[in-house]
């Protein structure tokens, strides 16, 4: 019985032929203008082609992940300098032993704030655990940025409760690898900013926002005033470590000179413990 083929199957099997055939010529791989355009990176790289690695940057990671059935994510941010307790004791000790002031003060930081690394792993395997005995369509998938710190020790709660998460890393010069409790599979790496943090909201049914920099002030405040002007559907946003928060962001002044208004407090909430930011979410989704 001859074998029947989807009419549409799309394959790419003639222009992978091209290109093996041009490699077994011994042509050289330098620019020419004779290769396939979509085989060229210089051309690719070209200010005019600018648009076109936006789209690709923009449907690589959404059809990797249809393909993994990743619907829902909760998304964490945080600092990615913190440490585990056990890395961030360590250091502590290295550095009383090498009698330096400053690097002492920067490791009993890392120490006193260790905690949040332990409560974002605690975090990301509740919700883990939570979706293992779920159909795909209800399952919630951790997604952080993919590098080191919280986001890190979420994705490293999801591996450890036996689930797949998300990493959406940023290529930097001094960026390193994904973190190694990022599914491989759904490892992704970004030039694009923009395109990044579109990403953290195309799927994000939650956000979980731990102590952070520049970096984490930036998505969160991107996903508020997405929430807040209606570009994006209301989804619980929890400020992990209410007295951090409440020390950097004082948004009751806010409120008293006229520049937000006492509504807008309604679109986050303070947690401090793991179980709870997941009973907020939990709460708002009825679960």
């Amino acid at each position: 019985m001859s074998s029947t083929r989807n009419i549409h199957d799309q394959r790419l099997a003639d222009a992978w032929a091209t290109l093996q055939s041009h490699a077994d010529a011994g042509l050289p791989l330098d620019r020419d203008a004779s290769r396939l355009a979509f085989a060229d990176p210089e051309f690719l790289l070209r200010r005019e082609t600018r648009g076109i690695r936006i789209q690709l940057e923009l449907l690589k990671p959404d059809l990797e992940q249809q393909a993994h059935g990743i619907e829902n994510t909760i998304v964490v941010f945080g600092s990615a300098r913190f440490r585990s307790e056990e890395e961030a004791a360590a250091l502590v000790t290295a550095a009383e032993a090498g009698g330096d002031a400053a690097v002492i003060r920067r490791a009993r930081a890392l120490a006193r704030n260790a905690h949040y690394y332990e409560k974002a792993r605690a975090f990301g395997k509740l919700v883990a655990q939570y979706s293992a005995p779920k159909d795909s369509h209800d399952k919630l998938f951790i997604c952080t940025g993919g590098g080191p710190g919280i986001m890190q020790a979420a994705n490293r709660g999801a591996h450890e409760g036996d689930g797949i998460s998300v990493g959406l890393s940023i290529a930097l010069p001094m960026e390193e690898a994904a973190n190694p409790y990022v599914t491989p599979a759904l490892s992704f790496k970004f030039h694009y900013f923009a395109l990044r943090k579109m990403h953290f909201m195309m799927r994000a049914k939650a956000l979980v926002a731990f102590p952070g920099g520049f970096g984490t002030l930036d998505e969160l405040f991107e996903v508020i005033t997405l929430v807040q002007t209606r570009k994006a559907k209301q989804v619980p946003i929890v400020l992990f470590g209410s007295e951090y928060w409440k020390k950097l962001i004082n948004f009751e002044a806010m409120v008293d000179e006229g520049v937000i208004s006492p509504d807008d407090l309604k679109l986050f909430e303070y947690a401090d413990d793991p179980q709870r930011a997941w009973d907020v979410i939990r709460a708002f989704y009825r679960l």
